[in-house]
């Protein structure tokens, strides 16, 4: 069993990189990829701890492109965290995020929610802050009791303090994810057609991105239903593309989504990892 897909401390999860090794291994993974979203600030401590484990443990990212109108995540799996050129393009998305961040906290201040979250970020040592960690300041005051409540209020679309993020293209997602060694693949497909209300076709969608360069799909996903995995995984032998799976893990923000079987259905082939590693090797700075 493999999982290619979860979040530790350096994005929105809650688990430090070590000890995301360190439960993969316990949970008796074959491989895992930590995929913090927009940031690999935590990679070097995670593949760190490959001497002390014996699950294989996988670089990636998650990166937030806008497609059809709408926000898509696209993973990055088994990119090289250590290419200069790479490192600066994910820099670069850090100061967007920062950008992002002062707009939602200064309209949360017009309405009266004024929030400090300095120490309550550094107290996490983040590598990127998202909307989750400011949801969570916002309970943590007192002005909400919920992360949905704070979603439909505040942050979510139609919320208050609702600021589109900068997203990328998904071409320029997948150029950076390519010429780094890695593989794109489209992050838990279903989700998008309920973004959508049902108007996102995924058979056509899907063409197009490959088109635009990505590589597989995210057929195996803690969320999707067995309907969904097996329309995904046909679409993928219909497209040529790669399926790939991943529990979304992010902690104790997830309560009951483990490593490896997600909400306790989830088994993500080992072969899986065998494609994906020859998709690999013919990128230009495949490793």
């Amino acid at each position: 069993m493999i999982d290619l897909h979860c979040h530790s401390n350096c994005s929105d999860g809650t688990d430090s990189p070590k000890e995301i090794a360190s439960l993969a291994e316990q949970a008796g993974l074959k491989a895992v990829a930590l995929t913090d979203h927009d940031t690999i600030a935590g990679l070097g401590d995670f593949t760190a701890q490959q001497k002390y484990v014996s699950t294989q443990l996988l670089t990636g990212i998650e990166l937030s492109c806008e497609f059809s109108g709408q926000e898509i995540h696209i993973l990055g799996l088994l990119i090289n965290h250590n290419d200069p050129t790479f490192q600066e393009r994910v820099n670069g998305l850090g100061l967007r995020r920062q950008r992002r961040n002062a707009k939602i906290i200064q309209k949360l201040a017009n309405i009266g929610i004024d929030i400090c979250p300095e120490s309550f970020f550094e107290e996490k040592r983040l590598g990127v802050l998202t909307r989750a960690h400011i949801a969570q300041k916002i309970i943590q005051d007192g002005y909400a009791f919920s992360k949905a409540e704070v979603f439909h209020k505040y942050l979510g679309i139609d919320g208050i303090a609702y600021v589109p993020f900068e997203t990328l293209s998904p071409e320029i997602a997948f150029s950076w994810i390519r010429e780094s060694g890695g593989v794109s693949i489209i992050a838990h497909p279903a989700r998008y057609g309920q973004l959508a209300k049902g108007q996102f076709i995924w058979d056509r969608a899907m063409a197009d991105l490959k088109d635009m360069g990505a590589q597989g799909i995210e057929a195996y996903y803690s969320d999707h239903s067995d309907t969904e995995t097996a329309y995904f995984l046909r679409l993928c032998d219909t497209l040529d593309m790669i399926p790939s799976g991943g529990s979304d893990y992010h902690g104790r923000v997830k309560q009951g989504c483990h490593l490896g079987t997600g909400w306790g259905k989830l088994n993500v082939p080992d072969e899986v990892l065998d494609r994906l590693r020859f998709c690999s090797f013919q990128s230009p700075s495949g490793f």
